[in-house]
């Protein structure tokens, strides 16, 4: 079995698990480490935003467009911004803003230790996000787990969606292949990619949590519960899914959910599994490009 894949399914986005609480208030020098951002517009601009007790680590690419909202990308578990998304990224930002954050425990963003992971709470994170960063509605595009939380989103805070792209979204628990839950039940640190273990120890704030942050992401998609039928069939923001003939997503589930939503479009990538999907730039920057450009139905 593909040890990489099961990390990634996984959804672990990197960030460090620290003690965290709501009631603390960000000092003056961290107030000024939030809003200090680089003036270049084509420079990637970065920042902490106090939000749900976190200081979450965002980071904006390419210029504000009056006619288009900005692209929020959600990473999968195990990874950061830079090991979902390295790639697409700087295509993508070449036609549109793109808001980059990693998620409560991942990446730069320290952990609240007490504070279990979640898709739901992950979703509000998001929407808290936006918020402080003056967004009112915004286009996502989430990989994997980044997908299950995009979908939340579109279903807790449905006004600050337009359009999802959800790519290799587990949204049913039959949706993913037996095998999967087997491994994800003895999923080890030891276990976890060489490669998501040195990303998370090179930029986490407390890179001794990670045995923690690996134990709580795992718990996260073990605990996992099929999103409502009546839920997802309520999402009307228009949704495009996309899935790899040989992800750890069945093509099945792909179809089905596609059938699930108001508005759908759905896209099998050939060749592809859950580890390349968001390498198939050639294929997906168009696409999603395309997607997104499209007039949104009355």
């Amino acid at each position: 079995m593909n040890k990489r894949i099961v990390m990634q399914l996984l959804h672990l986005t990197t960030t460090v698990a620290i003690f965290t609480f709501g009631g603390a208030a960000p000092t003056a020098a961290q107030n000024a480490e939030q809003l200090a951002m680089n003036q270049n517009p084509q420079a990637v601009q970065t920042g902490y935003a106090p939000v749900n007790g976190l200081r979450i680590y965002f980071e904006i690419h390419g210029i504000k467009n009056p006619a288009q909202p900005p692209l929020v990308l959600l990473h999968g578990g195990g990874d950061t911004i830079n090991t979902s998304f390295g790639q697409i990224l700087p295509e993508l930002s070449r036609t549109r803003q793109i808001i980059a954050f990693e998620q409560q425990g991942y990446g730069h963003t320290a952990d609240i230790i007490e504070r279990p992971f979640s898709f739901e709470q992950s979703a509000d994170d998001t929407a808290a996000l936006l918020d402080y960063l003056h967004i009112e509605k915004a286009d996502l595009f989430g990989f994997s787990n980044g997908g299950t939380i995009a979908l939340q989103v579109a279903i807790r805070h449905s006004k600050v969606v337009r359009k999802l792209v959800l790519a290799s979204a587990l949204l049913k628990r039959d949706g993913a292949y037996p095998w999967l839950w087997d491994a994800m039940a003895n999923a080890k640190l030891e276990n976890m990619p060489q490669e998501l273990q040195e990303e998370y120890l090179k930029v986490a704030p407390h890179p001794e949590n990670l045995r923690l942050f690996h134990d709580k992401a795992a718990r996260r998609v073990l605990e996992f519960k099929d999103i409502p039928t009546d839920a997802i069939r309520s999402v009307s923001a228009p949704t495009l899914i996309v899935v790899g003939d040989a992800d750890v997503i069945r093509p099945e589930h792909a179809v089905e959910t596609f059938r699930l939503f108001q508005h759908a479009q759905l896209a099998v990538l050939p060749d592809t599994d859950h580890m390349k999907v968001t390498t198939r730039v050639d294929w997906l920057v168009p696409m999603i490009t395309d997607f997104l450009q499209a007039p949104t139905a009355k």
